[in-house]
């Protein structure tokens, strides 16, 4: 079993789930989280004062799949969230020893 952890913008995020749901790959983890790398923010103004934003706004999904899904569920994150401009975001990939369900106990790729 894999964790795949995608950083992508706010706006893609529909794009991939119904891309990544249309490959039968469900059950996923959003949360909106804030940060920056090479895009290091940009500067707005407000009420004459210009101020830095450092943080820009992302959406970063959680998901965990057995090892056969895993580079199918890569190329559809990458595709369907790049713009190709800076700021598109990353993806991480680590194992993942076990995974037990709470409601049933099951354990391993059954509890996916």
């Amino acid at each position: 079993m894999q964790k795949i952890e995608a950083i992508i913008r706010h706006y893609k995020l529909e794009d991939v789930k119904a891309a990544l749901t249309e490959k039968g790959i469900i059950g996923m983890t959003v949360s909106e989280v804030r940060g920056f790398g090479r895009q290091r923010g940009h500067k707005e103004q407000y009420r004459g004062a210009e101020y830095t934003v450092d943080f820009l706004p992302k959406v970063r999904l959680e998901l965990v799949l057995n090892d056969d899904q895993v580079q199918t569920a890569i190329e559809i994150i990458s595709d369907s969230a790049k713009t190709g401009r800076v700021g598109d975001g990353k993806i991480f990939i680590s194992s993942i020893s076990d995974v037990i369900r709470i409601r049933t106990g099951e354990t391993g790729a059954e509890a996916i």
